[in-house]
């Protein structure tokens, strides 16, 4: 999950310099048969019940877990998977569980990217870590009160909606305190893999943690190892 305080240097230009806003109550949705987003509404934030059960899906952070952190990225050529994410993905789906991705996109609302930037990096990351069932994205920015820019839930309870499995039933990757945090509030399991931008506090938060992507999913599918397991 990308965490970037202003404009950075880094960051791709956009065709449009206006910021494309999108109202607080919807996010966006890219399913398999579209390449454009659906403009959903955000999912009341409201936590299920525990619903003992096997895991059904797993959902990915974007930036800095399924591809390397580049500050507001819109260009696919500086798309560039973390080490092992292929494999990872590669052992969820053998599994025949659901895959998905859930990611903050901020850049769309300081109007440094556009929905065509993002949707150019989404498919470019299919392209070279195979097929996802849904993305899940928050176009807003950190103050517009949105339901859906994580910690919020919103992105994980529409990523499972789609998906039709229960959020207890599901799982959440990412490498910072917000995304284990969103999987906490809508009820899934959340898995940190910390990168050098990870706070030592939301290391020690952690309920569970790996030290890399492929070592979150053997945790997942086949309990802790070494390098992997519960705080």
């Amino acid at each position: 999950m990308a965490r970037h305080q202003g404009a950075a240097q880094g960051a791709t230009a956009v065709a449009d310099p206006a910021a494309e806003r999108e109202e607080p109550g919807r996010l966006w949705l890219y399913t398999p048969q579209r390449d454009a987003p659906a403009r959903v509404p955000v999912p009341a934030a409201t936590r299920p019940p525990r619903s003992p059960g096997p895991l059904e899906a797993v959902l990915f952070d974007r930036d800095g877990t399924l591809v390397a952190d580049v500050p507001y990225n819109g260009d696919p050529s500086l798309v560039e998977p973390m080490p092992g994410a292929r494999a990872a993905l590669d052992a969820v789906r053998a599994r025949g569980l659901a895959v998905g991705v859930v990611s903050n996109q901020s850049g769309v609302a300081r109007g440094l990217l556009s929905g065509a930037q993002v949707a150019a990096v989404r498919r470019e990351v299919e392209a070279r870590l195979g097929p996802f069932g849904v993305w899940a994205v928050c176009p807003h920015g950190p103050g517009d009160g949105c339901g859906c820019r994580k910690p919020a839930p919103g992105l994980v309870l529409a990523a499972c909606a789609f998906l039709g499995v229960p959020a207890a039933r599901t799982a959440v990757i990412g490498d910072i305190g917000a995304d284990v945090a969103a999987a906490r509030a809508a009820g899934a399991r959340g898995v940190l893999v910390p990168t050098p931008v990870t706070r030592a506090e939301e290391v020690a938060a952690a309920a569970e943690y790996a030290r890399d992507l492929p070592g979150a999913v053997r945790l997942l599918l086949h309990g802790p190892g070494t390098g992997e397991g519960a705080v």
